[in-house]
């Protein structure tokens, strides 16, 4: 039986980073669901499909197959058996994800691949509706937020490193707004899960959060 651990949240959590540290610790997969649009998004540019061709997207979405895979401790993407990892970053890929992600059929489609994943091997999965939708039958949810203060200091601490200049209220405005539309939203609107444990990263560090969901983990085998 494969153990499945479900972390959801507001954008700029954590969420990423924390289920990544947690899966590599456990030795799990770590399922990007993110990518997985991304490869669903390349395969209907291939099909030539455009990002107002609706009706073509939800028929095309029906032949791909999405997986991920590890080789050398690195997370592969494979999309009808090719990995398609390296393509995954390009600008047309991600503005077609972001059109193609809203339809109701795509989405059903990849829970569907993300729930074949889960059944076969020991994953940690995050994003908005893991919980909820994805993995409601999910041995460990999480529901990991931190406040939007916090979120927005995150956020700016990241772009300054960058070299990109920016204002902490301009963000937290943009952060409160995000959260807003997430939790409204009519498909898989972002709340927590009746069984999920409440984690509040605002007064912790990443390897303090790590630890305290495989504490979590571990409680539950017990």
């Amino acid at each position: 039986m494969s153990v499945n651990i479900a972390i959801d949240g507001p954008a700029g959590a954590g969420k990423s980073t924390i289920a990544k540290a947690v899966a590599k610790e456990l030795e799990f997969i770590y399922v990007d669901t993110g990518a997985m649009y991304r490869a669903m998004a390349l395969h209907l540019l291939r099909q030539n499909i455009a990002p107002g061709e609706e009706d073509k997207m939800d028929a095309a979405c029906e032949n791909a197959e999405i997986s991920i895979v590890y080789e050398d401790g690195a997370q592969q993407v494979l999309l009808n058996g090719e990995n398609v990892t390296a393509s995954l970053r390009k600008e047309e890929v991600g503005n077609m994800a972001s059109v193609s992600s809203a339809r109701p059929r795509i989405r059903e489609k990849l829970v569907e691949l993300q729930r074949v994943l889960a059944a076969k091997a020991d994953v940690v999965m995050d994003g908005r509706d893991i919980g909820t939708c994805v993995l409601p039958d999910a041995d460990v949810k999480i529901y990991l937020t931190a406040s939007a203060h916090t979120r927005a200091l995150r956020r700016c601490r990241e772009l300054e490193e960058k070299g990109i200049s920016c204002v902490l209220e301009e963000i937290e405005a943009d952060i409160n707004d995000r959260d807003h539309r997430d939790m409204t939203r009519e498909i898989s609107p972002l709340r927590q899960a009746e069984d999920a444990i409440l984690v509040d990263s605002s007064q912790m560090t990443i390897e303090e959060v790590k630890a305290e969901i495989i504490r979590l983990y571990r409680e539950s085998r017990k």
